[in-house]
């Protein structure tokens, strides 16, 4: 199996040299079972112990502080404190060397940073906390100007595994009608297969964000990613992004 460092994605967006993205998968780490190998997740029921390394094989790598949250599919953002765990699905930081995380399974990671790598953000956005606005909430805590801000949009359930029902549709219509387009009738009655990236990029766009980069993933297909819908039993990846020093 790859080494951490060698498993790791790294963004494709013109973000400028001093800003640093990656994405882990589940190559690299000491998990077993359904956490084979990486798994960052410390309330999934893994051995402690081995995420605890993990995490510490993902620092040494990397060279940064991640900032974790207790993300509870809401839409509080906070600056990012390496030194507390903060119950939120959105962090942001100016502080070099300081990452802003996002973990998921399945949920929508996107990243931010501006043109002129002063400030980066994560948010961890689910149906829910897409719905309800983390992106907007992040976009706020960023405080920039739109045509400064650029997004990169994780690895997420594709738009051809992710099977919801009408109230799920609904609660996104309900702010922005547009997001119709993001939903196609299941083969199951009165189900819809829902583009969380469309969906992400509909918000974005009516805030102005056009610098709009990544997707085209699917955790459900790829079995480089932890997938909640695959097995509900099973650890959680982090994209991550920072500035150097």
């Amino acid at each position: 199996m790859p080494s951490l460092a060698e498993s790791c994605i790294i963004p494709d967006w013109p973000a400028p040299a001093r800003v640093r993205a990656c994405v882990t998968t589940r190559a690299g780490g000491v998990s077993v079972g359904p956490f084979t190998s990486l798994n960052l997740g410390d309330h999934v029921g893994d051995d402690p112990q081995a995420v605890a390394e993990n995490r510490r094989r993902l620092v040494a790598e990397l060279g940064c502080r991640p900032a974790w949250l207790r993300q509870v599919h809401g839409t509080r953002v906070v600056e990012a404190d390496p030194a507390q765990v903060a119950e939120a699905d959105g962090c942001w930081t100016a502080a070099p060397g300081i990452a802003c995380s996002s973990m998921t399974a399945d949920c929508l990671p996107v990243l931010f940073c501006d043109r002129a790598g002063s400030r980066v953000a994560a948010a961890h956005a689910g149906w829910r906390g897409l719905a309800g606005g983390v992106l907007e909430a992040t976009l706020e805590a960023l405080a920039l100007p739109a045509e400064q801000v650029l997004a990169w949009l994780g690895p997420a359930i594709g738009p051809q595994a992710f099977e919801v029902g009408p109230e799920v549709r609904e609660a996104f219509l309900a702010s922005h009608p547009e997001a119709a387009q993001a939903f196609v009738p299941s083969h199951n009655p009165g189900k819809f297969l829902a583009d969380l990236y469309q969906l992400a990029r509909i918000r974005l766009v009516a805030r102005g964000i056009t610098a709009v980069y990544g997707g085209g993933f699917c955790t459900f297909s790829d079995p480089r990613f932890f997938s909640y819908r695959r097995a509900a039993r099973t650890g959680r990846f982090a994209s991550l992004v920072w500035l150097q020093p």
